[in-house]
């Protein structure tokens, strides 16, 4: 889920898409603050020092199952938002932990079974001029947002770029497991960014304290050919592998 590209392929996908339209906003917390939010088998992965946690809308588009193409009517395409955080296993892989998960598509609650945390709401995603305005609010009168974005030029991602975009995994928990659910697409292509307006409340329903400083803004027209693997428990690789990464 970065710029550079995937760690592993996903050979045989459960589910393929394409991820467009997509903003990224992160805030940096300390690492106390983001680990009191975790299971006790993930620790809070860390840059030089400081944890990260992102607010990310986006489209979900083609969504489909294997062999089946996108051209064929009634594939779904909706909005969705994720509140994500990064952390790593106790085999030291790193992958996004998601706070909450926002969606205007119910079929996605699916996925609730290995653990993943969605809450189906009204979502919507438009465009005028040179800005691009995302919006939703949970059902039952829950959490809301709204961010309004100004995207800019293309940039060369630096080093924290890419670790903030660069997850190819995301852990879940569900009957007392970690779930590990990996990810293939190719890079994303990053632009800079200016936020209009930010106004929302999903961090604070997720526990999140006041943020260390201003958030950092990027924006991406997005990635079409994502691969999406089947979720499994991480005791089925055993505890002795070694790190991919870091």
């Amino acid at each position: 889920m970065g710029t550079d590209g995937a760690e592993q392929r996903v050979r045989v996908p459960a589910l393929r898409a394409a991820w467009l339209t997509q903003t990224f906003v992160h805030w940096a917390f300390s690492p106390d603050d983001i680990q009191a939010l975790l299971p006790e088998e993930l620790v809070v992965d860390e840059y030089e020092g400081t944890a990260w946690v992102g607010l990310t809308p986006f489209v979900m588009a083609d969504v489909r199952p294997p062999g089946v193409p996108a051209a064929v009517p009634g594939v779904p395409t909706f909005a969705e938002t994720n509140l994500r955080t990064y952390v790593r296993h106790r085999d030291r892989r790193d992958a996004l932990w998601f706070l909450s998960i926002e969606v205007a598509c119910p079929l996605m609650l699916a996925a609730r079974a290995v653990g993943a945390p969605y809450n189906p709401g009204t979502l919507s995603i438009s465009t005028s001029g040179d800005t691009v305005s995302y919006a939703g609010r949970r059902w039952a009168g829950g959490p809301s947002y709204r961010v309004v974005v100004r995207p800019g030029n293309p940039t060369e991602p630096s080093e924290r770029d890419v670790w903030l975009t660069s997850r190819w995994r995301a852990y879940t928990r569900r009957l007392g497991m970690i779930w590990e659910t990996p990810v293939e697409h190719e890079p994303w292509p990053l632009v800079d960014a200016s936020v209009e307006v930010l106004e929302e409340t999903l961090t604070t329903a997720a526990g999140l304290p006041t943020p260390l400083g201003e958030p950092l803004v990027h924006y991406s027209e997005g990635v079409r050919h994502v691969r999406l693997g089947a979720s499994r428990p991480c005791a089925l690789r055993g505890r002795t592998r070694r790190a991919d990464r870091g």
